[in-house]
């Protein structure tokens, strides 16, 4: 039970994969998490798409952006993992990919992420260190996390 990894530009992505991801992130975003926002911010077209896929189906997906967009150094946001795949840890997976891949497509070291609260102990596993107090993003309680 091995996911296929792919990274596309938003230009390259079909109109299938944008399709399938932005329903991924909707259906945790806004339906399991109960949250009305506005999901389409503009980043999408200035990011790197990391999909997760098992057989076929797009289960993982994490926003790439390089240093300047979200934050002063590149960014991993939008982080998903479809509800029914998440007993297999496939967020880890998902983590060291992006990671891996924000090195080697922005050669960048340090990430900074806006990170809701209660995955600190997830993205402290990868790394992250908490650098802001909490704060509140769309009624969700979050805090700044860096990777150096």
């Amino acid at each position: 039970m091995v996911l296929k990894w792919k990274i596309k530009s938003f230009e390259a992505l079909t109109v299938h994969e944008l399709y399938d991801l932005l329903k991924l992130r909707s259906e945790i975003f806004v339906v399991e998490q109960n949250c009305v926002y506005l999901d389409l911010d503009g980043k999408d077209k200035k990011a790197l798409h990391l999909i997760g896929e098992y057989d076929g189906k797009t289960v993982a997906h994490a926003r790439l952006l390089d240093a300047g967009i979200s934050f002063d150094d590149a960014s991993i946001g939008r982080v998903v993992v479809d509800v029914n795949y998440r007993d297999r840890k496939w967020g880890h997976d998902l983590m060291q990919e992006a990671i891996a891949a924000i090195k080697s497509n922005f050669g960048k070291e340090k990430i900074t992420i806006g990170a809701q609260l209660y995955l600190k102990k997830f993205y402290e596993s990868h790394g992250f260190i908490q650098t802001s107090e909490m704060y509140l993003e769309d009624d969700i309680p979050h805090i700044e996390m860096q990777l150096n």
